[in-house]
């Protein structure tokens, strides 16, 4: 009985039964950013013209464009980090590398930026 249990924690949520929400990244943060515009643009539209079938399509349109562009905005903010993650893990490898060696770039400037007294 418990392992039925975990066994359904581990499932997850699927959203129409295609995308796992919880395993997807900023699927759930879109989700729920698509679902308050829907509300948004479905209630400003019912109140200003009264038309419930067009207020419902409003809605879902705002739905379909909220969560699209939270999600495209997500994830371009995601790789932006990753891009920004490896160029800091690649200077940290390289500081361990050439610390101490003649090509280290830390003792470079210094050397070159105080030639002395001329």
């Amino acid at each position: 009985m418990a392992e039925d249990e975990e066994k359904s924690n581990k499932k997850g949520f699927r959203l129409l039964w295609i995308l796992d929400v919880q395993k997807t990244p900023c699927a759930r943060e879109a989700v729920l950013h698509g679902a308050g515009g829907s509300v948004v643009a479905g209630l400003a539209h019912f109140l200003a013209t009264s038309r419930v079938r067009r207020s419902f399509d409003v809605g879902m349109a705002g739905f379909l464009l909220t969560t699209l562009a939270s999600w495209s905005y997500c994830r371009a903010n995601n790789a932006k980090m990753r891009v920004q993650q490896r160029m800091i893990q690649d200077g940290i490898k390289n500081k361990v590398v050439y610390e101490g060696t003649s090509l280290d770039p830390a003792v470079r400037t210094r050397t070159e930026a105080s030639p002395g007294p001329s």
